[in-house]
């Protein structure tokens, strides 16, 4: 079994989805590890920091590194606005945010629904992906948030076992 089929076989199970934006692409969280949403606001700069982690704030006495993911996706840089929001997740037992241009809603995706990502070749780097969602006229980008969080150039939280 390939990793992509076996990260669809594994989404089977954890079937509701948070839904965000950024730039025209839908992309949806696992809700599980979704603590709460909130407007973006300022954070504090770390030096030496890669440019996709704008810094940390202070959640009521936790400090909560935020990271922008059209930077990490590498897509074109937002205009922060009343509309963007930061997505407060709960991630191997860390806590992250992630900027984000919008939020959706959160939809449920039956096994039937989520399909494998395509093999690209190296054109995309799928591993954080878990697969493709399709409801109606949507398609949703899945994220292994856990996968992208415990990341070698992440290391925000350790690798999940396996």
């Amino acid at each position: 079994m390939s990793q992509s089929s076996a990260n669809a076989a594994a989404l089977q199970e954890a079937d509701e989805f948070l839904t965000f934006a950024l730039g025209k692409e839908e992309y949806g969280v696992d809700i599980l590890k979704v603590q709460e949403i909130r407007s973006y606001e300022g954070v504090t700069r770390l030096p030496d920091a890669p440019d996709y982690i704008k810094g940390v704030i202070n959640l009521r006495g936790t400090i909560v590194p935020v990271i922008d993911m059209r930077l990490k996706f590498r897509l074109e840089n937002a205009d922060y606005s009343a509309l963007t929001v930061m997505i407060v997740l709960s991630v191997a037992g860390r806590v992250v945010g992630i900027v984000v241009d919008s939020v959706s809603d959160v939809v449920r995706l039956g096994g039937e629904q989520i399909r494998p990502v395509p093999e690209l070749g190296a054109t995309i780097d799928s591993q954080f992906l878990t697969g493709i969602g399709t409801l109606d006229e949507r398609m949703l980008i899945l994220l292994d948030i856990e996968r992208l969080m415990a990341s070698a150039e992440m290391g925000l939280v350790t690798a999940p076992l396996q």
